[in-house]
């Protein structure tokens, strides 16, 4: 395996750890539900979509590393970066690793995807609604613990900021009774909806709940947080206040 390889050649600096499907407490962190996913100590280096893959088998362009399989220059690419994230790591230098780490803009939606979202009571939400507002999109799923802490977040910073801001909870792989009932219990005051395959695909690929994905009041993508890590919060906020000087 290509990671391995790199890794042995720290000279015993680093080290390569394999983990099964579903056993990994990173993935569970992160909510990160496909494979391959690569984590470089507590960092999500590399997701799926990263190397073309899209679930169910399919292979395709448009991840950083793609097209992967018998592709000697995507491999290559991987090699550095992969070489680079494990140097920067090793200096201390985590702030720069976590910023090669962040998946590229271009795997999420340019701009607000002109969709209508249904809400839980059945009232249609659509990119004209949000006009205007800073709109945040939350892709969470009932089964992902870290998603109920972020969502709590998410409900603090829709009281703070009232209607400059939108946030928009998209429930992904969930059961809808389940949703309900997970919605009612944690009462906040965001825009709830069960994301259809697809509503998710229009604003990307999604390898991991919690997902992020922040746009701007002319409805430009303006950031993209993937998982729960440490600084979310503190990275998210300070974007957000930006964008609603």
């Amino acid at each position: 395996m290509l990671a391995r390889s790199v890794v042995s050649g720290f000279g015993g600096k680093a080290r390569f750890v394999s983990e099964n499907y579903g056993d990994s407490a990173l993935a569970k962190r992160y909510g990160v539900t496909r494979y391959p996913a690569i984590f470089v100590g507590d960092i999500l280096f590399a997701t799926p979509n990263d190397f073309g893959f899209f679930g169910k088998g399919e292979e395709g362009a448009g991840g950083r590393y793609s097209p992967w399989v018998k592709d000697a220059d995507s491999q290559e690419r991987f090699r550095k970066d992969l070489t680079h994230m494990v140097d920067l790591l090793l200096a201390g230098n985590t702030d720069a690793a976590r910023a090669q780490a962040a998946p590229s803009k271009a795997e999420g939606a340019a701009t607000l995807p002109a969709v209508v979202i249904t809400d839980l009571d059945g009232k249609p939400v659509a990119r004209e609604d949000l006009a205007g507002k800073v709109v945040l999109v939350e892709m969470w799923a009932t089964w992902c613990p870290p998603c109920r802490g972020t969502l709590g977040w998410l409900g603090d910073l829709k009281k703070k900021y009232g209607d400059r801001l939108a946030v928009v909870a998209l429930a992904v792989q969930s059961d809808d009774a389940q949703v309900k009932k997970l919605v009612g219990e944690l009462n906040l005051p965001l825009t709830w909806a069960v994301g259809t395959p697809e509503i998710v695909r229009a604003f990307g690929d999604v390898s991991a709940v919690p997902t992020l994905l922040v746009f701007d009041r002319q409805g430009r993508a303006a950031a993209s947080y993937f998982g729960a890590p440490p600084t979310l919060h503190t990275e998210a906020e300070t974007r957000l206040a930006t964008l609603l000087k």
